[in-house]
């Protein structure tokens, strides 16, 4: 079992190394019980959006956790991973624009990324 932080950091690296763009790391836990953490990102297409989702999903079990839930998968505009305390947001730009989840959960702490998926 890897912590909640643990478990983001790896998504976020997951996502960096499959080339997801816009990568955010907000720690929701002091407003929310929801989750610990979201993960945030923009993918190009449908079908990079699938990738990046089935990738986490992959490396999260490798780690022993589960998948408790996933939403928006056969749309594909906006996927969600729920793996209880990470939520994932994989999302096509115009999608991601529209519902503004950075905007909606603006006093979370914004964690810098930078290390875990390198200066592109």
């Amino acid at each position: 079992m890897i912590t909640p932080q643990e478990m983001a950091e790896t998504i976020v690296k997951t996502l960096g190394d499959k080339i997801a763009r816009d990568i955010k790391l907000l720690k929701v836990s002091e407003l929310s019980v929801i989750a610990d953490y979201f993960v945030i990102c923009t993918a190009n297409s449908t079908t990079q959006i699938k990738n990046l989702c089935d990738e986490v999903e992959k490396v999260m079990e490798e780690q022993g956790e589960t998948l408790l839930h996933r939403e928006g998968y056969r749309e594909g505009g906006w996927v969600l991973l729920d793996f209880g305390c990470v939520v994932v947001h994989v999302f096509l730009e115009l999608v991601r624009e529209f519902y503004g989840l950075e905007r909606l959960w603006s006093d979370a702490q914004d964690i810098d990324v930078s290390a875990l998926v390198g200066q592109r």
